[in-house]
């Protein structure tokens, strides 16, 4: 039983692993597809920048798919995007071209954001979702960690070195597509679509014991958000609690700062007086640090349960980024070897990976209703990913107009903000079933 959903979740969570070495692998190459191609600053940060694009637009109607073709397939048309964009861009002499197979590979990574999670939380015990919905975050950082190493090991094989570091994702890609044919369909979504003895054999695989008493708990709550007035909307009134959830949940794991620190870690250093080489070399730390308390969370978060993780976390956040920000005020950098910031922000990361990091795919993919999960996914992972972009594209510029020290003051102020929101608001949703999780958190 334990085997079976082990297995299903880790060739899902396969779909995080692409998604991280996806979003990194483009530093290894960017400076030559600029030589290449010539590209003006404006039509390179483009170049970089349209992979986000896809993402935003892969989140915002990954819903959709999961909702129509079923979690699984469209998990297989995921690894499909993911092999055509590494080959693609790998082998294009054309830089439209590159750009589209560029913007395909984003929309896979956005599209697995939402249905990945979804299909681990649709499948796992109660007492285990937490763990095996995290194992998805913990392959995006081994992913990212991956492609930094596998860019490393590739360069210099050739004048075309670049190509080879995009197009060796086509492997872990076919991996992904042809594991998914020895995974079964999410017995949530199947039952939701009137396949009742297809939903109980799956929950038989799960669980014998309990595989009847699932489906009748998952009939019963279906046919009462059927019988809610705009039972299928999301925005219907009764599920108000669990969108600003989301909502809030996602803006706040943006406005921590956490995607400025880990694209343009090296430029933080170098403001702080760390020449090029350490300051490429601390970037490095920044990735192994994620990994390790990315790991430790995934091991803990059931039983701490997600709050307690994000209360540390938020904590830890506030006094991290306080310090960082006091040092730039007062340009203490060269306290500890002119190693301070650095420090700062590997602490700083650890706490991240701790709580946020960890706990936002788990939480999301938890407090909606069977009958709005894909949609309200949707919603968390759009939110996300919309707010990543502000943050990548407004970071460069907020920080040469108002300096170091406003910037990590205003990334301050609103994990200050985050710790509100945990204390007051955010329900703990560890080892209850998502039936019981949405009489406590939907309207009735």
């Amino acid at each position: 039983m334990k085997n079976n959903v082990f297995f299903w979740s880790l060739v899902v969570a396969l779909g995080g692993f692409l998604f991280g070495f996806d979003t990194a692998v483009i530093s290894g190459a960017e400076k030559a597809i600029q030589q290449l191609w010539g590209l003006s600053p404006v039509e390179h940060g483009f170049t970089i920048a349209i992979a986000l694009i896809g993402t935003v637009f892969g989140a915002i109607f990954g819903g959709i798919p999961s909702d129509k073709l079923g979690r699984r397939q469209t998990l297989i048309w995921i690894a499909v995007l993911y092999f055509v964009s590494a080959l693609g861009a790998a082998v294009t002499s054309n830089w439209v071209l590159f750009m589209v197979f560029r913007f395909l590979g984003g929309l896979g990574v956005g599209a697995s954001s939402v249905t990945a999670p979804l299909y681990i939380s649709e499948v796992s015990p109660a007492e285990k979702r937490g763990q095996m919905v995290a194992m998805f975050q913990f392959n995006i950082v081994f992913g990212i960690l991956a492609a930094y190493l596998s860019n490393y090991l590739l360069t210099g094989v050739g004048e075309n070195d670049w190509r080879w570091m995009l197009g060796v994702q086509v492997v872990p890609a076919a991996a992904f597509f042809l594991l998914l044919f020895r995974v079964p369909e999410s017995p949530r979504w199947l039952l939701g679509r009137g396949r009742v003895e297809e939903g109980r054999q799956v929950f038989q695989l799960i669980n014998p014991a309990t595989a009847d008493q699932e489906v009748a708990n998952v009939l019963t709550t279906n046919a009462s958000d059927d019988a809610m007035v705009g039972g299928k909307s999301l925005f219907a009134p009764q599920y108000r609690t669990p969108v600003i959830l989301a909502v809030l949940f996602a803006v706040f794991n943006q406005v921590s700062g956490i995607n400025a620190i880990i694209y343009f870690a090296p430029r933080i250093f170098e403001m702080t007086g760390l020449g090029q080489g350490a300051a490429l070399l601390s970037s490095a730390g920044i990735g192994l640090v994620n990994f390790a308390f990315t790991l430790l969370a995934r091991q803990v978060i059931d039983q701490f349960g997600r709050r307690k993780l994000m209360l540390i976390g938020s904590y830890g956040l506030i006094a991290t980024l306080g310090l960082v920000s006091w040092a730039f005020y007062t340009q203490s950098f060269s306290a500890l070897n002119g190693m301070l910031v650095p420090i700062l922000l590997f602490v700083y990361i650890a706490f991240f990976a701790f709580s946020q990091g960890a706990v936002i795919w788990v939480f999301i993919s938890e407090i909606f209703p069977n009958t709005v999960r894909a949609k309200g996914q949707a919603l968390g992972s759009s939110t996300h990913w919309v707010m990543a972009a502000v943050i990548a594209f407004a970071f460069p510029p907020l920080a040469e107009k108002l300096g170091g020290g406003h910037t990590f003051a205003f990334f301050c102020g609103m994990m200050v903000l985050q710790l509100l929101f945990v204390w007051r608001m955010m329900p703990e949703t560890k080892g209850t079933s998502l039936e019981q999780l949405e009489k406590t958190l939907v309207i009735h």
